[in-house]
């Protein structure tokens, strides 16, 4: 493995590490009245609600994960082309 793309990968998860943290104060802020009205439900309501909530996080979730394999995909089909010299004008 070249040392770029050791040091790409690093950048990478360096910069996932910073985003998560960065939004880890998020998760404290919710809404009052959200909040007291699924404390008020029975338990079954509450863990339909949480199921709920992971359901529709895959149709997003699932598009970006399909979104970076594509980016990833096109950029190494790009660095092959770029260092077999794919269209001959590099003189």
């Amino acid at each position: 493995m070249s040392a770029a793309l050791k040091n790409s990968k690093r950048r990478l998860a360096m910069a996932m590490i910073v985003v998560a943290l960065w939004a880890a104060p998020a998760f404290a802020q919710s809404c009052a009245m959200c909040y007291n009205n699924a404390k008020a439900t029975p338990k079954q309501a509450q863990q339909t609600i949480n199921r709920a909530i992971f359901v529709l996080l895959i149709p997003p979730i699932s598009i970006m994960t399909a979104g970076v394999m594509l980016a990833f995909r096109y950029g190494k089909r790009r660095d092959l082309e770029q260092n077999s010299g794919g269209d001959g004008a590099s003189n």
